[in-house]
């Protein structure tokens, strides 16, 4: 359960976040403030995971900082502790590979996830797909984005066993999304 400090850290990582992303916008029709994604995430663990692991949730809000901000894994252990900059940096891609080379790397790795970084994937790919169905990035051809829709499960298959809630709703997704793709 979370306990008073918990929630200070919840808070303390959210500023950190929208500060962090305060210039982002999300690839969607609408462009989006980007800080939406990070909370999205921890909201689906939150309501639909029943996570209640604080580290996990503060993890989630920061999950995207060090991919995509000038954050350091060095920031996210000194002010949030050691077991969260892990989680982050477990969920986190290396963007000095090629793109394709971490889209597999995600497959292959998932499994030997911890299980809250699985819980923050499972939640992250939860709210993408959603992003890819429902509000497209404006360039994605209908085509990119059945083909997310398959890497996306592959992940996942990596993630199964982790959260039967979340797997539970992420299938749900993906059936609705490929049906919606597919009219």
């Amino acid at each position: 359960m979370l306990d008073e400090s918990d929630v200070s850290a919840l808070f303390k990582a959210l500023q950190f976040s929208a500060d962090k992303h305060r210039n982002q916008r999300r690839k969607d029709t609408e462009a989006a403030p980007y800080i939406n994604h990070p909370i999205d995430v921890a909201a689906t663990l939150w309501n639909v995971g029943k996570v209640r692991n604080g580290n996990v949730l503060v993890a989630a809000i920061l999950h995207d900082t060090i991919e995509d901000t000038d954050a350091k894994p060095e920031d996210i252990g000194s002010l949030f502790g050691d077991e969260v900059r892990s989680l982050v940096m477990e969920v986190t891609d290396d963007k000095n590979l090629p793109k394709e080379v971490r889209k597999k790397l995600q497959i292959k790795n998932a499994a030997h996830k911890s299980p809250g970084a699985k819980e923050i994937k499972f939640a992250d790919k939860i709210c993408n797909v959603l992003d890819v169905t429902h509000a497209p990035p404006a360039t994605w051809p209908l085509e990119r984005r059945k083909e997310y829709l398959d890497w996306a499960e592959k992940v996942v298959d990596g993630l199964r066993g982790s959260n039967a809630s979340l797997e539970k709703l992420f299938d749900k997704v993906l059936a609705d999304g490929r049906k919606s793709l597919a009219k």
